[in-house]
Protein backbone atom coordinates (compact mmCIF):
# COMPACT_ATOMS: atom_id res chain seq x y z
CA UNK A 1 0.00 0.00 0.00
CA UNK A 2 0.75 3.68 -0.58
CA UNK A 3 2.88 5.24 2.48
CA UNK A 4 1.14 7.92 4.52
CA UNK A 5 4.28 10.05 4.01
CA UNK A 6 3.73 9.57 0.42
CA UNK A 7 0.06 10.49 0.19
CA UNK A 8 0.47 13.50 2.85
CA UNK A 9 3.59 14.95 1.30
CA UNK A 10 2.95 14.32 -2.73
CA UNK A 11 -0.84 14.68 -2.31
CA UNK A 12 -1.14 15.71 -6.23
CA UNK A 13 0.66 13.51 -7.83
CA UNK A 14 -1.22 10.51 -6.26
CA UNK A 15 -4.66 12.20 -7.36
CA UNK A 16 -3.32 11.99 -11.06
CA UNK A 17 -1.67 8.83 -10.69
CA UNK A 18 -4.98 7.09 -9.74
CA UNK A 19 -7.10 8.96 -12.38
CA UNK A 20 -4.37 7.61 -14.43
CA UNK A 21 -5.74 4.01 -13.51
CA UNK A 22 -9.30 5.42 -14.34
CA UNK A 23 -10.28 5.56 -10.82
CA UNK A 24 -13.28 7.89 -10.53
CA UNK A 25 -13.33 11.68 -9.53
CA UNK A 26 -15.48 10.74 -6.29
CA UNK A 27 -13.01 7.70 -5.88
CA UNK A 28 -10.34 10.24 -5.13
CA UNK A 29 -12.25 11.63 -2.01
CA UNK A 30 -10.55 8.75 -0.01
CA UNK A 31 -7.34 10.42 -0.25
CA UNK A 32 -8.75 13.29 1.64
CA UNK A 33 -10.25 11.50 3.88
CA UNK A 34 -7.24 9.25 4.60
CA UNK A 35 -5.19 12.80 5.24
CA UNK A 36 -8.08 13.76 7.64
CA UNK A 37 -7.70 10.21 9.52
CA UNK A 38 -4.32 10.51 9.90
CA UNK A 39 -4.19 14.14 11.66
CA UNK A 40 -7.19 12.48 13.93
CA UNK A 41 -4.62 10.10 14.30
CA UNK A 42 -1.96 12.00 15.32
CA UNK A 43 -3.51 14.56 17.45
CA UNK A 44 -4.73 11.59 19.57
CA UNK A 45 -1.60 9.75 19.64
CA UNK A 46 -0.43 12.95 20.83
CA UNK A 47 -2.65 12.90 23.89
CA UNK A 48 -2.48 9.89 24.81
CA UNK A 49 -1.21 9.93 28.45
CA UNK A 50 -4.89 12.18 28.83
CA UNK A 51 -6.90 9.42 27.22
CA UNK A 52 -10.17 7.82 28.81
CA UNK A 53 -11.41 4.51 27.81
CA UNK A 54 -13.76 6.00 25.23
CA UNK A 55 -10.98 7.67 23.77
CA UNK A 56 -9.13 5.02 23.73
CA UNK A 57 -11.73 3.41 21.58
CA UNK A 58 -12.32 6.32 19.35
CA UNK A 59 -8.75 6.41 19.02
CA UNK A 60 -8.43 2.40 17.84
CA UNK A 61 -11.65 2.62 15.25
CA UNK A 62 -10.01 5.65 13.81
CA UNK A 63 -6.72 3.65 13.09
CA UNK A 64 -8.62 0.49 11.95
CA UNK A 65 -10.72 3.11 9.36
CA UNK A 66 -7.42 4.41 8.18
CA UNK A 67 -6.45 1.23 7.62
CA UNK A 68 -8.94 -0.15 5.67
CA UNK A 69 -9.33 2.67 3.13
CA UNK A 70 -5.09 2.65 2.63
CA UNK A 71 -5.63 -1.31 1.67
CA UNK A 72 -8.23 0.09 -1.03
CA UNK A 73 -5.95 2.37 -2.68
CA UNK A 74 -4.53 0.99 -5.70
CA UNK A 75 -0.60 1.75 -6.18
CA UNK A 76 0.08 5.04 -8.16
CA UNK A 77 1.95 4.31 -11.58
CA UNK A 78 5.14 5.30 -12.43
CA UNK A 79 5.37 8.59 -14.42
CA UNK A 80 6.35 6.89 -17.52
CA UNK A 81 2.87 4.51 -17.68
CA UNK A 82 0.61 5.72 -20.28
CA UNK A 83 -2.86 6.67 -19.93
CA UNK A 84 -5.65 4.91 -21.12
CA UNK A 85 -8.77 2.69 -20.02
CA UNK A 86 -8.49 -1.01 -21.28
CA UNK A 87 -5.94 -3.34 -22.93
CA UNK A 88 -6.57 -1.79 -26.43
CA UNK A 89 -4.53 1.44 -25.03
CA UNK A 90 -1.42 -0.58 -24.39
CA UNK A 91 1.66 0.17 -26.03
CA UNK A 92 3.95 -1.83 -27.90
CA UNK A 93 7.15 -1.39 -26.52
CA UNK A 94 8.73 -4.26 -28.62
CA UNK A 95 6.44 -5.61 -32.01
CA UNK A 96 7.96 -9.12 -33.88
CA UNK A 97 9.69 -7.98 -36.62
CA UNK A 98 9.84 -11.09 -38.52
CA UNK A 99 6.95 -12.17 -40.84
CA UNK A 100 4.38 -14.04 -38.29
CA UNK A 101 3.93 -18.04 -39.07
CA UNK A 102 1.66 -19.40 -41.58
CA UNK A 103 0.10 -22.36 -41.53
CA UNK A 104 -1.80 -24.83 -43.96
CA UNK A 105 -5.47 -24.62 -43.80
CA UNK A 106 -5.70 -27.95 -42.37
CA UNK A 107 -4.10 -26.83 -38.82
CA UNK A 108 -5.19 -27.54 -35.72
CA UNK A 109 -5.75 -25.54 -32.77
CA UNK A 110 -3.76 -27.01 -29.60
CA UNK A 111 -7.39 -28.81 -27.90
CA UNK A 112 -7.39 -30.42 -31.43
CA UNK A 113 -3.64 -31.35 -31.42
CA UNK A 114 -4.08 -32.63 -27.93
CA UNK A 115 -6.96 -35.21 -28.90
CA UNK A 116 -4.83 -36.51 -31.94
CA UNK A 117 -1.52 -36.92 -30.14
CA UNK A 118 -3.26 -37.68 -26.99
CA UNK A 119 -1.22 -34.77 -25.28
CA UNK A 120 -3.64 -33.81 -22.64
CA UNK A 121 -7.41 -34.36 -21.68
CA UNK A 122 -9.83 -31.87 -20.75
CA UNK A 123 -12.63 -33.55 -20.57
CA UNK A 124 -11.05 -36.46 -17.89
CA UNK A 125 -10.32 -32.73 -16.07
CA UNK A 126 -14.09 -32.41 -16.03
CA UNK A 127 -14.54 -36.01 -14.66
CA UNK A 128 -11.71 -35.69 -11.86
CA UNK A 129 -12.58 -31.87 -10.72
CA UNK A 130 -14.17 -29.68 -13.10
CA UNK A 131 -13.72 -27.55 -16.53
CA UNK A 132 -10.60 -26.01 -16.35
CA UNK A 133 -8.41 -28.51 -15.11
CA UNK A 134 -6.54 -30.48 -17.93
CA UNK A 135 -4.90 -33.52 -16.83
CA UNK A 136 -1.46 -33.88 -19.09
CA UNK A 137 -0.81 -37.42 -20.62
CA UNK A 138 2.18 -38.98 -22.27
CA UNK A 139 4.47 -36.88 -24.40
CA UNK A 140 2.42 -34.11 -22.90
CA UNK A 141 3.24 -34.20 -19.46
CA UNK A 142 6.87 -34.87 -20.52
CA UNK A 143 6.47 -31.53 -22.11
CA UNK A 144 5.15 -29.67 -18.91
CA UNK A 145 7.99 -31.31 -17.23
CA UNK A 146 10.75 -30.57 -19.68
CA UNK A 147 9.37 -26.94 -19.99
CA UNK A 148 9.46 -26.69 -15.87
CA UNK A 149 13.09 -27.58 -15.46
CA UNK A 150 14.41 -25.53 -18.83
CA UNK A 151 12.89 -22.45 -17.13
CA UNK A 152 14.45 -22.91 -13.79
CA UNK A 153 17.98 -23.60 -15.09
CA UNK A 154 17.85 -21.06 -17.01
CA UNK A 155 16.71 -18.65 -13.78
CA UNK A 156 19.46 -20.44 -11.71
CA UNK A 157 22.05 -19.62 -14.11
CA UNK A 158 21.09 -15.57 -14.32
CA UNK A 159 21.34 -16.20 -10.70
CA UNK A 160 18.14 -16.52 -8.61
CA UNK A 161 18.10 -18.93 -6.05
CA UNK A 162 15.51 -21.34 -6.16
CA UNK A 163 12.94 -21.84 -3.77
CA UNK A 164 10.39 -24.63 -3.26
CA UNK A 165 7.31 -22.82 -1.35
CA UNK A 166 4.32 -24.15 0.22
CA UNK A 167 0.97 -23.93 -2.42
CA UNK A 168 -1.23 -22.76 0.50
CA UNK A 169 -0.61 -18.84 2.23
CA UNK A 170 -2.23 -17.69 5.37
CA UNK A 171 -4.19 -14.05 5.16
CA UNK A 172 -0.97 -12.25 6.16
CA UNK A 173 0.91 -13.62 2.92
CA UNK A 174 -1.74 -12.67 0.55
CA UNK A 175 -2.52 -9.08 2.21
CA UNK A 176 0.92 -8.78 1.76
CA UNK A 177 1.35 -9.28 -1.73
CA UNK A 178 -1.59 -7.30 -2.57
CA UNK A 179 -4.13 -10.23 -3.22
CA UNK A 180 -6.48 -9.17 -0.31
CA UNK A 181 -8.26 -7.61 -0.39
CA UNK A 182 -8.29 -6.76 -3.89
CA UNK A 183 -8.29 -10.28 -5.54
CA UNK A 184 -10.03 -12.58 -2.88
CA UNK A 185 -12.74 -13.79 -5.45
CA UNK A 186 -10.36 -14.71 -7.73
CA UNK A 187 -8.36 -17.00 -5.09
CA UNK A 188 -9.45 -20.69 -3.67
CA UNK A 189 -10.38 -20.43 0.00
CA UNK A 190 -9.98 -23.16 2.43
CA UNK A 191 -12.27 -21.72 4.84
CA UNK A 192 -12.00 -24.47 7.80
CA UNK A 193 -8.04 -23.31 7.68
CA UNK A 194 -8.27 -19.88 6.49
CA UNK A 195 -5.96 -20.29 3.84
CA UNK A 196 -5.58 -19.55 0.55
CA UNK A 197 -4.47 -21.58 -2.97
CA UNK A 198 -1.80 -19.69 -4.49
CA UNK A 199 -2.33 -17.50 -7.56
CA UNK A 200 1.19 -17.34 -8.69
CA UNK A 201 4.53 -18.05 -6.46
CA UNK A 202 5.19 -14.68 -6.17
CA UNK A 203 2.81 -14.33 -3.25
CA UNK A 204 4.72 -17.13 -0.81
CA UNK A 205 8.25 -16.25 -2.31
CA UNK A 206 7.66 -12.53 -1.90
CA UNK A 207 6.56 -12.91 1.45
CA UNK A 208 10.04 -14.71 2.63
CA UNK A 209 11.01 -11.52 3.44
CA UNK A 210 8.30 -10.34 5.38
CA UNK A 211 8.95 -8.26 8.44
CA UNK A 212 12.63 -8.43 7.44
CA UNK A 213 15.15 -5.84 7.83
CA UNK A 214 17.80 -5.79 5.13
CA UNK A 215 21.21 -5.35 5.39
CA UNK A 216 22.14 -2.83 1.71
CA UNK A 217 24.72 -5.41 0.74
CA UNK A 218 22.94 -8.12 0.52
CA UNK A 219 20.68 -6.52 -2.29
CA UNK A 220 19.16 -7.87 -4.54
CA UNK A 221 17.77 -10.50 -3.44
CA UNK A 222 16.72 -12.54 -6.38
CA UNK A 223 14.64 -15.76 -6.50
CA UNK A 224 12.51 -18.47 -8.60
CA UNK A 225 10.14 -21.01 -8.23
CA UNK A 226 8.20 -23.20 -9.99
CA UNK A 227 4.59 -23.88 -8.74
CA UNK A 228 1.28 -25.19 -9.34
CA UNK A 229 -0.74 -22.14 -9.43
CA UNK A 230 -4.89 -21.85 -8.82
CA UNK A 231 -7.05 -19.21 -9.96
CA UNK A 232 -10.91 -19.04 -9.82
CA UNK A 233 -11.55 -17.06 -13.33
CA UNK A 234 -14.81 -15.75 -11.89
CA UNK A 235 -16.75 -14.58 -15.37
CA UNK A 236 -13.93 -15.79 -17.79
CA UNK A 237 -16.41 -17.37 -20.82
CA UNK A 238 -16.13 -17.44 -24.71
CA UNK A 239 -14.36 -18.79 -27.62
CA UNK A 240 -11.21 -16.79 -26.19
CA UNK A 241 -11.50 -19.16 -23.06
CA UNK A 242 -10.95 -22.80 -24.81
CA UNK A 243 -8.59 -25.20 -24.14
CA UNK A 244 -5.58 -23.85 -22.65
CA UNK A 245 -6.64 -20.34 -23.21
CA UNK A 246 -8.07 -20.15 -19.23
CA UNK A 247 -7.74 -22.68 -16.53
CA UNK A 248 -8.32 -22.63 -12.78
CA UNK A 249 -4.64 -24.55 -12.63
CA UNK A 250 -1.55 -24.39 -14.22
CA UNK A 251 2.19 -24.44 -13.97
CA UNK A 252 4.22 -21.50 -13.89
CA UNK A 253 8.11 -20.47 -12.89
CA UNK A 254 7.98 -17.30 -11.44
CA UNK A 255 11.28 -15.12 -10.88
CA UNK A 256 10.90 -12.38 -7.85
CA UNK A 257 13.88 -9.48 -6.74
CA UNK A 258 13.88 -7.68 -3.56
CA UNK A 259 16.13 -4.59 -4.52
CA UNK A 260 17.38 -1.32 -3.98
CA UNK A 261 15.04 1.67 -4.65
CA UNK A 262 18.23 3.38 -6.69
CA UNK A 263 18.20 0.28 -8.74
CA UNK A 264 14.73 -1.05 -9.14
CA UNK A 265 14.35 0.23 -12.77
CA UNK A 266 17.37 -0.83 -14.12
CA UNK A 267 16.37 -4.55 -12.32
CA UNK A 268 13.11 -4.43 -14.06
CA UNK A 269 14.68 -4.04 -17.51
CA UNK A 270 17.11 -7.40 -16.71
CA UNK A 271 14.35 -9.74 -15.84
CA UNK A 272 12.36 -8.45 -19.05
CA UNK A 273 15.47 -9.26 -20.84
CA UNK A 274 15.56 -12.58 -19.01
CA UNK A 275 12.12 -13.21 -20.86
CA UNK A 276 12.89 -12.11 -23.95
CA UNK A 277 15.57 -14.80 -23.64
CA UNK A 278 13.70 -17.28 -22.69
CA UNK A 279 10.81 -16.61 -25.94
CA UNK A 280 13.85 -16.40 -28.17
CA UNK A 281 14.94 -19.97 -27.31
CA UNK A 282 11.60 -21.59 -27.25
CA UNK A 283 11.59 -19.73 -31.05
CA UNK A 284 8.45 -18.23 -30.52
CA UNK A 285 7.14 -15.00 -32.05
CA UNK A 286 6.22 -12.41 -29.23
CA UNK A 287 5.88 -9.15 -28.27
CA UNK A 288 6.12 -6.75 -25.78
CA UNK A 289 3.67 -4.28 -24.36
CA UNK A 290 3.90 -1.29 -21.72
CA UNK A 291 0.30 -1.58 -19.91
CA UNK A 292 -1.76 1.39 -19.77
CA UNK A 293 -2.90 2.64 -16.43
CA UNK A 294 -6.32 1.39 -16.65
CA UNK A 295 -5.08 -2.15 -17.58
CA UNK A 296 -2.32 -2.72 -14.66
CA UNK A 297 -2.77 -4.96 -11.62
CA UNK A 298 -3.61 -3.07 -8.30
CA UNK A 299 -0.54 -3.67 -6.73
CA UNK A 300 1.62 -2.47 -9.94
CA UNK A 301 3.55 0.47 -10.70
CA UNK A 302 4.58 -0.40 -14.01
CA UNK A 303 4.16 -3.76 -15.36
CA UNK A 304 5.33 -5.23 -19.17
CA UNK A 305 3.46 -8.55 -20.87
CA UNK A 306 5.08 -10.88 -23.33
CA UNK A 307 2.55 -12.13 -25.51
CA UNK A 308 3.01 -14.98 -28.25
CA UNK A 309 2.34 -15.59 -31.44
CA UNK A 310 -1.13 -18.25 -31.61
CA UNK A 311 -0.75 -19.05 -35.60
CA UNK A 312 -3.67 -21.75 -35.45
CA UNK A 313 -6.29 -19.33 -33.39
CA UNK A 314 -4.32 -16.36 -35.23
CA UNK A 315 -4.08 -13.99 -32.21
CA UNK A 316 -2.10 -12.93 -29.28
CA UNK A 317 -1.81 -14.95 -25.82
CA UNK A 318 -0.65 -13.25 -22.88
CA UNK A 319 2.37 -15.44 -21.45
CA UNK A 320 4.27 -12.99 -18.89
CA UNK A 321 3.82 -10.59 -16.87
CA UNK A 322 6.85 -8.15 -15.41
CA UNK A 323 6.16 -6.05 -12.92
CA UNK A 324 7.76 -3.31 -10.57
CA UNK A 325 5.81 -2.22 -7.22
CA UNK A 326 7.97 0.18 -5.93
CA UNK A 327 7.46 0.29 -2.04
CA UNK A 328 3.64 -0.94 -2.42
CA UNK A 329 4.45 -4.12 -1.36
CA UNK A 330 7.48 -3.88 0.93
CA UNK A 331 5.33 -1.28 3.13
CA UNK A 332 2.38 -3.66 3.49
CA UNK A 333 5.16 -6.56 4.01
CA UNK A 334 7.54 -4.00 6.13
CA UNK A 335 10.80 -5.09 4.08
CA UNK A 336 13.03 -2.75 4.51
CA UNK A 337 16.94 -2.59 4.56
CA UNK A 338 19.32 -0.47 6.34
CA UNK A 339 20.72 2.22 4.26
CA UNK A 340 24.87 3.28 4.36
CA UNK A 341 23.54 6.15 7.45
CA UNK A 342 22.15 3.17 9.20
CA UNK A 343 18.57 4.60 8.34
CA UNK A 344 15.56 1.96 7.84
CA UNK A 345 14.18 2.57 4.21
CA UNK A 346 11.79 0.53 2.38
CA UNK A 347 13.16 -2.04 -0.50
CA UNK A 348 11.81 -2.27 -3.77
CA UNK A 349 9.78 -5.63 -5.21
CA UNK A 350 9.80 -6.93 -8.52
CA UNK A 351 8.13 -10.26 -9.91
CA UNK A 352 7.98 -11.61 -13.34
CA UNK A 353 6.35 -14.66 -15.07
CA UNK A 354 9.28 -16.34 -16.44
CA UNK A 355 6.91 -18.23 -17.90
CA UNK A 356 3.56 -19.49 -17.96
CA UNK A 357 3.22 -22.88 -19.43
CA UNK A 358 -0.51 -23.73 -20.10
CA UNK A 359 -0.40 -20.86 -23.25
CA UNK A 360 3.44 -21.48 -24.07
CA UNK A 361 2.37 -25.39 -24.62
CA UNK A 362 -0.49 -23.58 -26.33
CA UNK A 363 1.86 -21.91 -28.94
CA UNK A 364 4.09 -24.32 -29.26
CA UNK A 365 2.07 -27.36 -30.52
CA UNK A 366 -0.09 -24.95 -32.90
CA UNK A 367 3.24 -22.99 -34.37
CA UNK A 368 5.20 -26.34 -34.83
CA UNK A 369 2.77 -28.96 -36.33
CA UNK A 370 3.59 -30.21 -39.58
CA UNK A 371 2.32 -32.91 -41.69
CA UNK A 372 4.91 -35.40 -39.73
CA UNK A 373 3.97 -34.21 -36.35
CA UNK A 374 4.58 -31.60 -33.90
CA UNK A 375 8.46 -30.48 -34.12
CA UNK A 376 9.75 -29.27 -30.01
CA UNK A 377 12.60 -26.51 -29.86
CA UNK A 378 16.16 -27.38 -29.91
CA UNK A 379 16.23 -25.97 -26.59
CA UNK A 380 13.91 -28.67 -25.27
CA UNK A 381 15.84 -31.70 -26.47
CA UNK A 382 17.64 -32.38 -23.47
CA UNK A 383 14.61 -32.23 -21.52
CA UNK A 384 12.14 -34.22 -23.18
CA UNK A 385 14.20 -37.09 -24.73
CA UNK A 386 12.00 -36.83 -28.08
CA UNK A 387 12.23 -34.36 -30.79
CA UNK A 388 9.12 -34.49 -32.47
CA UNK A 389 5.48 -35.51 -31.15
CA UNK A 390 4.07 -38.07 -33.66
Amino acid sequence: MLTLKTIRDEKQRIIAGLRKRNWPARQTQVIDHIIQLDEVRRNGLAALKEKSREQEEQQRQTEQKLDELLYSVPNCPHKSVPKGKTADDNKVAKAWDKPLPELAGDTLAHWDLAKKYNLFDLEMGVKLTGAGFPVYRGKGARLQRALVQFFLDEAVKAGFEEIQPPLLVNEDSARGTGQLPDKEGQMYHCTVDNLYLIPTAEVPVTNIVRNDILAEKDLPIKMTAYTPCFRREAGAWGAHVRGLNRVHQFDKVEIVVIDHPDRSYKTHQEMIRHVEKLMKKLELPFRILLLCGGDMGFASAKTYDFEVWSAAQKRWLEVSSVSNFETFQTNRLKTRYRDANGQIQLAHSLNGSALALARIVAALLENNQTSEGIKIPKALWKYTGFKMID
